[in-house]
């Protein structure tokens, strides 16, 4: 592609050189430059990438779309300057790779908690209605059936207009994709066209990066100002912020609720270990979820099928049959008659709502045993509101490492129990080895406990000192189950 096509939506401010030039490839990553490639430098938050504007052409980069020109320019290389380069990253890729978004029903999802829940249940549900999908997730990507392992939440616009453009070669009707705060502040999902895009919920989460809740709180509001008219967007009417979050959207608005009047609303009939009996929009449908987050989450599912041209009949046939995702609420039955619980719970908001699930269940008859810690080099201000949250429902706490990635275990455990009183303290021990830790929590539990095992839910790994060592919750838990 010509060089001058692929900046057909690009608003130039200079040029220096041929814009006739054929592009065979785009990058933002000067070590993946290739001969013919175009170079987008992009000032990011750790290392400005106007640095490695020699190093692209090094290797090959035949034009560079930068925001201010380098002092020493090469001979045979087009520069071209535009206001942010962040902002036409996405409109540069989507038009190198065809526009793949306007191929597909692609439906973003956002929030705190449930992205993953959603649109993979949205992937697996439309797939088992016979259309060829694809889902951009936290867990794993995947192109109809070929997964692609995921390294961010969402990846950068131009591996997601090449996956996309991958997913449309495929074949697929359809793309799922959860859509974080970052991507969306970083314009990661810019040039994209949504069919529709669904709000979870919003608690603190991400600080570190946002700096404020309302900084984060509008990166989210964001995603739902940028719907066309044409698009649907369902929002979560027992949020607080879900009517914040649509209110300057264009799209056409649906809610749902398990508390209000709304669009979609469920209420729980019967829950247990294995499921529920819900009621959705005066139906009864029985589910393998628990939770009555889970109830929210499967709603938001409902109505994105609805407004996807489904029939609620076949919906929920369908919906009776969807799985859990990978390390949500997964339950681990023991020999000896407790369970352990894996989640992916990171945050307050969701320590809450899995421990609320899982005493909604017992219902008094079995003690709570929570092994929990909190990730390092990220929102330190959350670490005693986790401390705090795990305690309240839980009969004995274990806090233990997460990823401490460059912090000291330790420092990271203080600082959860510097939220507790001298009370609280009596239910909480700590423990820096995870494995440990759950080992104990293991030690502890008798017939019709249960152990939740916080934080990592799918993850594979424990990430100290900048390495990825393996680690697996469930797989610890089994090895202690068949020791």
């Amino acid at each position: 592609m010509k060089l001058n096509e692929l900046l057909k939506n690009v608003e130039v401010l200079n040029v220096l050189g041929d814009t006739e030039v054929e592009i065979t490839g785009v990058n933002i990553d000067s070590r993946k430059i290739e001969k013919g490639h175009l170079f987008i430098a992009i000032p990011g938050t750790q290392t400005d990438g106007h640095k490695f504007i020699p190093k692209a052409i090094e290797l090959g980069a035949v034009a560079v779309l930068c925001e201010y020109f380098p002092n020493k320019r090469e001979p045979g290389v087009t520069y071209i300057a535009v206001e942010s380069t962040e902002d036409n990253v996405g409109k540069v890729a989507t038009q190198f790779y065809g526009d793949p978004s306007n191929k597909l029903k692609l439906v973003g999802v956002t929030g705190t908690n449930g992205k993953t829940t959603i649109a993979t249940l949205l992937y697996n549900m439309f797939r088992k209605f016979g259309h060829k999908c694809g889902l951009l997730s936290t867990v794993c990507n995947y192109i109809e059936g070929e997964a692609i392992p995921a390294d961010h939440t969402t990846p950068d616009p131009i591996e997601l207009n090449h996956l996309l453009a991958k997913m449309v070669e495929a074949g697929c009707e359809y793309a799922f994709m959860e859509c974080s705060s970052h991507a969306i502040a970083q314009k990661r999902i810019g040039g994209l066209r949504f069919t529709g895009g669904i709000f979870t919920n919003l608690t603190r989460d991400h600080l570190d990066y946002h700096g404020t809740f309302d900084n984060y709180r509008n990166a989210k509001k964001a995603f739902f100002d940028g719907l066309d008219k044409e698009a649907f967007a369902i929002t979560n009417a027992d949020d607080k912020n879900g009517s914040i979050m649509v209110q300057n959207c264009k799209a056409q608005i649906k809610t749902y609720s398990t508390r209000t009047m709304a669009d979609f609303k469920a209420k729980i009939i019967e829950c247990h270990f294995e499921g529920m009996y819900l009621d959705i929009n005066g139906k009864e449908v029985g589910v393998q979820f628990i939770g009555k987050f889970n109830v929210s989450n499967l709603l938001a599912v409902y109505g994105a099928a609805v407004m996807l041209g489904k029939k609620p009949e076949e919906i929920l046939v369908v919906l009776s049959t969807l799985k859990s995702v990978n390390g949500r609420l997964e339950p681990i039955h023991s020999p000896e008659g407790y369970t352990a619980i894996v989640d992916y719970a990171h945050t307050p908001d969701a320590l809450e709502n899995v421990l609320n699930a899982i005493h909604e269940v017992l219902d008094g008859k079995g003690k709570v045993i929570t092994v929990c810690g909190a990730g390092g080099n990220r929102d330190k201000g959350k670490r005693p509101l986790m401390a705090q949250e795990a305690v309240k429902q839980s009969d004995k706490l274990i806090i233990t490492s997460d990823n401490p990635r460059f912090e000291e275990p330790q420092d990271i455990i203080n600082d959860m129990l510097a939220g507790l009183d001298s009370k609280q303290m009596k239910k909480v021990i700590s423990i820096v080895d995870r494995r440990e830790a759950i080992r104990t929590a293991c030690m502890m539990a008798e017939k019709g406990d249960v152990i939740l095992i916080a934080g990592k839910g799918h993850e594979d790994y424990q990430e100290i000192q900048g390495v990825k060592h393996h680690f697996d919750d469930k797989e610890v838990v089994r090895e202690i189950f068949n020791a």
